[in-house]
Parts: C-alpha cells; sequence; structure tokens
C-alpha cells in the first residue's frame, strides 16, 4: 500500500482497532478526482468481523484498498496470533510461487527445444538439440560463431593401440543416437535447481574458493607441473563410483589447466569424472566439465549449464552417466581425458574417450587462458563440509589408499602435457600433493605401459583421519 493511499485514508477516516470499525467521511471536491487503483487478494480472517460505516456508499477501488490496508495492519499488530500465522502463510505461498517461476524462466532459457528426446536407464531425459541452439550461443560474446572443423591433433598423438567402445554413457545403451547436426543435452528439472543453495549459484561451484591445494573444505590428492607454459594436458582416468555422505559434498577426478594467479583472477578449464548428489541428484559417476575466469565468483559452470562451451559431438552427453565403471578386484575401466589448444585458431578442444572430439572452449571467453596455461593438474578432490562435527566419510577414487595398487585403488595412467609446439610431452618437474594423507594419498610411478602414472584416494574419516 502507498504512502499517499495511506495519508489518504488516515485524512478521511477514523480507525478503532479494539472493533475494527471504520468511520470515513466524504470525500471534499478537490479529493474526489484522486483515484487510486489497488489490486488485492481479500482472504478471509477466521473470528473477525470488519465493520465499515459510511455516509455514502465507498467506490470498489478504495474498498480494495480500505481493505488491503486493514490487512497490512492488522499483520504487524500482535492483536491476534491466527492471524498472523495466516498472513505468514500466505507471504511464504507468495515467496514459493515467486521462486518456481523464476526456476521455470531459467529452465527455458537453459532446456533448449528437442528434436528428439532419450530416455535414459537411469531416469536421465537427454534432448537432441539443433547444434545452434545450444546453450553456448547465448552469450554476448559467441553471437554470430560458428562452430569450427576439428582441430589438428597434437604431434605424437596415438590411442596407444586401444580399441575402446564409443559407448560409455548410460543413456546411449539404450541403443538410441542423436541425429546428424544435433548435440545431446542432459535435461535440467525443476528439482535439479531446488537442490542448490540459489538460482544464481545452481551449476557453479560453491564460493569464495581459495588456492585449490589449501581451501580447508576442499581436499585434494594431486599430481601437477608447473614453471612452463602449456598447452594441454592429456591423461586415462580410471571411473569408480566413491561414496558420498551428503548432498552437499562431491568426490571427482579431473584435470586442471590453469593461468593466473590464485586470486580473483584464476582462469581453469577443468574436465572429468565426479559423484555429485547436489548437482544430479543421484551418486552416478558421471563425466563433466568446468570453467572458469574470475576463481569460481561469477563466471562460468559445469557442463552447459551457462553459455560458453561450444559442442560439436552428437554422441556425448556432458553429464551424463559413465557405464561400465570399475569394481574392487575385479575388471578396471578408464577413460581418455585429453584438453589442448588449436595452434591454428586457439580456442582449448576437448576430447572424450577414444578420439571422440566433444567440442571447444573460445579463447575470448578467457584472459589469461587466452595465451597459455602456466601449471596442470591431475588428481581427485572432495568437498569436506564437517557436517557432523568431525571429518567426513566421503570417499575419493575408489575409496581404498594408493599402496594398494591395481584393481583395488584409483589410478591415472599415461600423463602427458602439450607444448607450443602442439607436441606432446611427458611430464617434467613433477610434484606431487596430498592436504591430508591420513585421509587421502597418493603414490607416482613409471612403466613402459603407462608412463607416467599414479594411485591416488582414500575412504575419508578413518582412525588415522578423525
Amino acid at each position: 500500500l502507498s504512502l499517499s493511499i495511506t495519508r489518504s485514508f488516515l485524512g478521511n477516516c477514523s480507525l478503532d482497532m479494539k472493533e475494527y470499525s471504520v468511520s470515513c467521511k466524504r470525500h471534499s471536491k478537490h479529493n474526489t478526482k484522486r483515484q487510486h487503483h489497488v489490486v488485492s487478494k481479500q482472504p478471509s480472517a477466521p473470528n473477525h468481523s470488519l465493520i465499515l460505516s459510511t455516509s455514502q456508499n465507498i467506490p470498489p477501488p478504495m474498498l480494495s484498498a480500505f481493505v488491503s490496508f486493514l490487512l497490512l495492519l492488522t499483520s504487524i499488530t500482535p492483536s491476534h496470533s491466527t492471524h498472523r500465522i495466516m498472513t505468514n502463510q500466505t507471504f511464504k505461498a507468495g515467496e514459493e510461487f515467486l521462486k518456481l517461476s523464476r526456476i521455470r524462466t531459467h529452465l527455458k532459457k537453459i532446456n533448449k527445444p528437442p528434436v528428439k528426446t532419450i530416455q535414459s536407464p537411469d531416469g536421465d531425459l537427454i534432448d537432441c538439440v539443433l547444434s545452434h541452439q545450444q546453450p553456448a550461443f547465448d552469450h554476448p560474446k559467441l553471437k554470430g560463431h560458428t562452430p569450427l572443423n576439428p582441430p589438428q591433433r597434437p604431434k605424437g598423438y596415438n590411442n596407444n593401440g586401444e580399441n575402446v567402445s564409443e559407448r560409455f554413457q548410460l543413456w546411449a545403451d539404450s541403443g538410441e543416437t542423436c541425429p546428424d547436426g544435433t548435440v545431446p543435452i542432459r535435461r535440467t528439472t525443476e528439482e535439479d535447481i531446488l537442490r542448490a543453495s540459489s538460482i544464481q549459484r545452481f551449476g557453479r561451484k560453491p564460493k569464495p574458493v581459495k588456492k585449490d591445494s589449501t581451501s580447508s573444505d576442499h581436499e585434494h590428492a594431486i599430481l601437477f607441473v608447473n614453471g612452463n607454459q602449456y598447452f594441454g594436458a592429456k591423461a586415462n582416468i580410471n571411473v569408480w563410483t566413491p561414496q558420498v555422505t551428503n548432498e552437499y559434498e562431491f568426490s571427482l577426478s579431473q584435470i586442471w589447466v590453469i593461468a593466473g594467479s590464485f586470486g580473483n583472477d584464476l582462469n581453469t578449464i577443468e574436465a572429468g569424472w565426479q559423484v555429485s548428489p547436489e548437482l544430479y541428484g543421484d551418486k552416478y559417476p558421471r563425466f563433466f566439465t568446468y570453467w572458469t575466469t574470475d576463481a569460481y565468483q561469477t563466471t562460468g559452470c559445469y557442463n552447459l549449464l551457462c553459455s560458453g562451451f561450444i559442442q560439436t559431438n552428437n554422441k556425448i552427453a556432458i553429464g551424463a552417466a559413465i557405464s561400465p565403471i570399475s569394481a574392487y578386484n575385479s575388471k578396471q575401466f578408464d577413460i581418455g581425458i585429453m584438453i589442448w589448444k588449436d595452434p591454428k585458431h586457439g580456442h582449448w578442444w576437448l576430447e572424450y574417450g577414444s578420439g571422440l572430439l566433444v567440442g571447444y572452449w573460445p579463447a575470448t571467453m578467457f584472459s589469461h587462458l587466452r595465451n597459455h596455461a602456466s601449471m596442470v593438474q591431475f588428481g581427485g578432490e572432495i568437498v569436506n563440509t564437517h557436517s557432523k562435527g568431525y571429518h567426513t566419510g566421503t570417499q575419493m577414487g575408489s575409496g581404498h589408499f594408493a599402496e594398494e595398487g591395481f584393481r583395488k585403488a584409483a589410478y591415472f595412467r599415461n600423463l602427458q602435457v602439450i607444448d607450443w609446439d602442439n607436441n606432446l610431452l611427458p611430464l617434467a618437474n613433477i610434484h606431487q600433493l596430498a592436504d591430508h594423507s591420513s585421509c587421502y594419498d597418493i603414490k607416482q610411478g613409471n612403466s613402459n605401459a603407462w608412463g607416467t602414472y599414479f594411485y591416488y584416494g582414500g575412504p575419508g574419516r578413518n582412525v588415522k583421519c578423525p
């Protein structure tokens, strides 16, 4: 109710709050021309009587305004608790309606109209969206951008003689595929967004995130290289299903390509697999990507949940569940990940599996990474919320320590970096780091078959990690 309307009422009406009665005098001629239009709902209030005593009939707009005004007064007058409860419920219902309306608006923005929809065994809906309608092209910097042809692979590139099936996502088990000219996108639901802390933070990492290896709630077991200019990285990552104790924690294994300082100008490109109940609503390991240009504050997001990454492949759905997965003391599965900078156009391309190009991050999206990376990291990360007052039991990797080795501990193998001349090279000047080695650790090795590799991970809370 506007202040001018309130003053108009008080100037011509006397209110007896004890009896909820209102007496109003006729407006003078110079006031009758002033009209107030108020749209209001008039919920009935039990055990209340509203008496309007007037010398003339009050016009309908004025009556509506009076009722709105009295409801406002009674909501802040501690005379009847039942009325306050009813008013609070009305406000809460209004807030929920507004939130739901905003969520649906956001869903319309990120869920593009499909030409075909595929039902995945895990419950996901995979929408086949026309390539030129994908979320990337909502970004102002990418308006009118035409997807590029595949770039030249780095020199020395090979698949290590491996013949890996292209079907390593659950949704592909149905035998259905997306038509040429489309890209498969995991459909986002209302439930997905409701699990996030807010619509604005949906699809983003929690902030603020300090330097990856020192953040108090993010714990790592990683191997990294720095001190040079890097134009990409490649590795095979063993896939497991680690247990995550609550929806506000996650467990992931990935490659980080990093530039800038660990202040507000941090640039990263990330890809690997993760288990994140908050983001996906389940505990399947899922192929994911991430990027940011300001240390996870306002730019970037997971997968295609904001505009930025341009997908070019119709066989891989970013954010979809991976299949098959490894089992303890049984058959092992890993996925190939390569991120590298196209020497011709300068964009950062992503390869998944055995030679499948997924798409690219345009160089114009970044500041420091527009040129090159200054650090590359490989390894695992978990979030420890201390929700029960002690260290989380969220697992990293397989949930077993590095010393258990093959078929028991998780691994990265065939670690390589890419130089300025687009050459794949073995790692040099290697560092390794485990934030809390009694909770999660790492053990590096080298062999002819696996090149540079490491085992990593752990169970989280145990007798040595209270």
